[in-house]
């Protein structure tokens, strides 16, 4: 067992090393611009590219048409909310989201609330789930777009967006959703949620970071305006040139996916399984944060009471896990999507966000089980709140 264990997966995942060597040549003998038409370089770079764009489409079950490359998830949100929003506002300016949407569909929204754009945010249960039928309400005759993330990227619950899809659909609304968290690590298909536009990224799915992508429905076709004027590339939705190296990881990093997503996310459930009822078993005064029932296989949010989340990830220096969103660490604020879910400031300060993957081993979630109950235990010796809880 290697020391420091790594468990933030929902953070980001190591590169496959399968990814790294697909991806090699095209930093060195194959180092094209796929947007040079003119020689070999560039056929072969075009070539790597396309076949990429062939197995990330398989992957959601969408044609390769529909893959639009971009730098990351952030930019492939910014692309979908502002520019489905800026394209359809002669026919409405009202938006739909949810309160625990990832900060890049988020601050896209305010953003255009400051363009004259209205937006509804809705609620969710005390178990992280949207409503579908919150959704249907908050639809207007103005509504153009809504957004609900497909699982989100702290608690791991996994959204019914194939009924919130449904509803856009007999609505004629456009339907985005954030899936970067579940793809790759459960199955997603494109016209079972009838989703209109879907943002990805490769490096949640053990591919490399600085390349995402956006599925745009060709039929009934998405529309968006492009946010970045250029050459007029990716069909004119996203000028610049393409980082082959990186979608052809991306491509790869797909491709492994599809072949052993059912296996791997089985091993990692029962991994995930195995370090709950571990923690459970051990300590009281602890909770599991979000669906248990729908919920991605390697996720597991659990705040202790009377400990403070920061003071325990510093106590268990030898593990990388999260007290919250990547996007979001650097802030001291309890987390906006525990407080949207109803938890108490305290309690959303507790929480420690584990993120198991395709390369932890049992040995691993022992280790970091013992550990957790270990220091735990210590830091409620230390905590006056835990102390006079017990003498009440």
């Amino acid at each position: 067992m290697k020391i420091p264990i790594y468990m933030d997966c929902h953070s980001t995942t190591p590169v496959d090393p399968r990814v790294l060597e697909a991806m090699l040549p095209f930093f060195t003998e194959q180092f094209g611009n796929a947007a040079s038409r003119s020689h070999a370089f560039g056929w072969r770079a075009e070539e790597a590219v396309e076949e990429a764009r062939a197995e990330v489409a398989a992957l959601i079950g969408a044609s390769p048409r529909e893959i639009v490359w971009t730098s990351g998830a952030t930019e492939s949100d910014n692309l979908a909310v502002k520019g489905a929003a800026r394209f359809h506002q002669p026919k409405g300016r009202h938006l739909v989201t949810t309160a625990i949407e990832h900060k890049a569909v988020l601050d896209s929204m305010h953003a255009l609330e400051r363009e004259g754009f209205e937006v509804t945010v809705l609620p969710v249960s005390p178990d992280g789930l949207v409503d579908p039928d919150a959704v249907r309400a908050a639809l207007r005759p103005d509504t153009v777009l809504v957004s609900v993330i497909h699982a989100n990227n702290e608690v791991g619950t996994v959204q019914p967006i194939e009924e919130i899809g449904r509803i856009t659909r007999e609505q004629g609304v456009l339907f985005h959703t954030d899936a970067v968290q579940g793809v790759g690590r459960i199955p997603f298909d494109v016209d079972a949620v009838n989703a209109d536009l879907v943002s990805l990224s490769a490096h949640k799915m053990y591919g490399p970071k600085g390349v995402g992508a956006l599925y745009v429905r060709r039929r009934p076709r998405a529309r968006l305006q492009a946010q970045i004027d250029g050459g007029g590339h990716e069909r004119g939705y996203r000028s610049g040139t393409l980082n082959v190296p990186g979608i052809v990881g991306f491509g790869k990093a797909a491709a492994l996916a599809r072949a052993e997503m059912p296996a791997e996310a089985a091993r990692i459930l029962a991994l995930r399984e195995r370090l709950r009822r571990a923690i459970e078993g051990r300590i009281d005064r602890v909770r599991v944060n979000g669906s248990l029932s729908r919920r991605l296989p390697g996720n597991l949010n659990v705040s202790f009471e009377w400990v403070e989340g920061e003071a325990l990830m510093l106590a268990m220096k030898d593990v990388a896990v999260s007290s919250g969103s990547a996007c979001t660490s650097a802030s001291l604020e309890p987390s906006y999507v525990l407080r949207a879910m109803g938890l108490p400031d305290e309690m959303a300060h507790s929480s420690l966000r584990f993120g198991l993957g395709r390369f932890n081993t049992e040995e691993e979630v022992d280790h970091v089980a013992r550990l957790v109950v270990e220091k735990v235990k210590q830091l409620r010796e230390m905590s006056p709140l835990c102390e006079e809880a017990q003498t009440r």
